[in-house]
This record gives structure tokens, C-alpha cells and sequence, in this order.
């Protein structure tokens, strides 16, 4: 499964792409999660430590200036449109409990459609993860819709977006299916977090017709009191919710 998750800033995509990626690993699969987002959480929500000390991709100066011919920054230069990327999600992950963490990072100067080492880096790993690994992958995107101008997931299974109940979060949810449509993401679906009773499932379920409703994922005051802290959600597996198993088999179901 090749999973994109995107959503309104604070809603849990964090907290959701890392359950599902721990429960994908701990059934025996290889899992390579990807944090995409400018300000990275998924090494905490995955209860990596010392997450803030793992190097983004596009802060290893020397390995791109090897990979594309160009020093980082080279906007205008010349330098390869298709680096050799396959051998870098082994030696750059880092792995907990049998998922592989990937940093991306951002590109800071240029422009949203900036050709750039850095940008050519990231494409060319961002696909090779998505068609050339026999692995899950799990992509936890940038907050907003920004992520889907650049269509930097065009080919992902299924853009999964995060909803909580409140009229914003819906606004937003709504904004990404239109962008994810008009780059060429067919199968798009959200998952509503932080829900208190059936009534708010009711609600943001017809709010958001006609994206399809996967799961749902319960108000828990002790995830939110973990995310706040920088602790993981649910440390020990057995205390996951059922509802994240639930959402996890219903994919399954989906996309056999």
C-alpha cells in the first residue's frame, strides 16, 4: 500500500500515519514511513528518540551534489534529472520496531515549481518509494493543501485526509480532494479523528459527502496529552484503539 495522508495542521494526520504504519509493521510487514511535512513529528510519533537530531534529505549537501553533479542551490546549472536513488531508503532510514523513517525536508529558495538539485533529489526518491519499493509506504504530508500544487504524490494508491469535527477542518478536507482530483489522484477518502460520539460522525460524515468516510478514530484526551509532550501516542500496542485496527483492516479490504 502506497498511502498519502494530508490534513488541516492539528488534526492528527501525524498521529494516524504513525498508527498505521506501526500496526502494518508489527503484522510482519516492511514499512517505510516518510515525514514530508516542513516541521517534521513523526520520529516522536513513532517513538524514535533524539528524532530532532535525523538529518532531512535535503540537508545532506554532499550526498546530492554526488547523486545530481550540483552543489544544493544550483538553480540554473547544470545537473542529472534522474539520480540514482534506489540504495538511499536503506541507508538513510532510520528504524523502529520494523518501520523506516524517512526525512525529506524542504526546499527554501525558488519557488513552489523551483527545479533545483535538492528538488530533483526529492522527486526522484519521493518516486522511487512510491513505484520502485515492494514496501508499505506511509506518507505523512504538509498540513494544507500546499503539497498538491506540486503533485508531489500523483501516484500514491490513496490520499488519505484527516478530518476532525469542525467546520475548518472540513473546509480544508474539502479543498484537498478538489487539488488531489485535478493532479490525477483517483482514490481519495478521509478518516475522522478525535470524535466524541456518534452525533460528530453523523455530522462530519455529510459534511464531507461525497468523499467516502474510511474510519473513525476516538477523542482520546491521554494521545493528546502525549502529542503535546513529544511522547508517542499509545507506546504499547496493545493499548491502540480498535478503531485503528479497524481502519487498517477496511484498507486492507480496499486495496486486496
Amino acid at each position: 500500500m502506497k498511502i498519502g495522508i494530508s490534513g488541516k495542521g492539528g488534526v492528527g494526520k501525524t498521529t494516524v500515519a504513525a498508527l498505521l504504519a506501526r500496526l502494518l509493521a508489527a503484522e510482519g510487514d516492511r514499512v517505510i514511513a516518510v515525514d514530508a511535512d516542513p516541521a517534521p513529528c513523526l520520529a516522536s510519533a513513532l517513538g524514535i528518540e533524539n528524532g530532532d537530531e535525523i538529518a532531512p534529505v535535503t540537508e545532506l549537501k554532499e550526498l546530492i551534489e554526488e547523486r545530481t553533479g550540483a552543489k544544493p542551490g544550483a538553480i540554473g546549472s547544470f545537473f542529472k534529472l534522474n539520480p540514482t536513488v534506489d540504495d538511499l531508503p536503506d541507508k538513510l532510514s532510520v528504524e523502529k520496531d520494523g518501520v523506516h523513517l524517512l526525512l525529506m525536508g524542504t526546499v527554501d529558495h525558488g519557488g513552489s515549481g523551483c527545479i533545483c538539485p535538492e528538488s530533483v533529489m526529492l522527486k526522484a526518491l519521493v518516486t522511487h518509494l512510491i513505484l520502485g519499493q515492494k514496501d508499505h509506504l506511509i506518507m505523512d504530508m504538509e498540513a494544507g493543501v500546499e503539497h498538491l500544487g506540486r503533485a508531489t504524490a500523483t501516484a500514491v494508491d490513496l490520499m488519505i485526509v484527516v478530518v476532525e469535527p469542525g467546520a475548518r477542518s472540513i473546509k480544508t478536507a474539502q479543498r484537498v480532494a478538489e487539488l488531489a482530483a485535478e493532479i490525477g489522484i483517483k482514490n481519495i477518502a478521509a478518516v475522522v479523528n478525535k470524535v466524541r460520539d456518534g452525533a460528530d460522525t453523523a455530522a462530519v460524515t455529510k459534511a464531507l459527502a461525497p468523499i467516502s468516510v474510511l474510519g473513525v478514530l476516538p477523542y482520546d484526551s491521554k494521545a493528546i496529552d502525549a502529542d503535546l509532550s513529544g511522547a508517542p501516542p499509545y507506546p504499547n500496542l496493545d493499548d491502540i484503539p480498535d478503531e485503528a485496527r479497524q481502519l487498517l483492516a477496511t484498507l486492507r479490504s480496499q486495496m486486496s
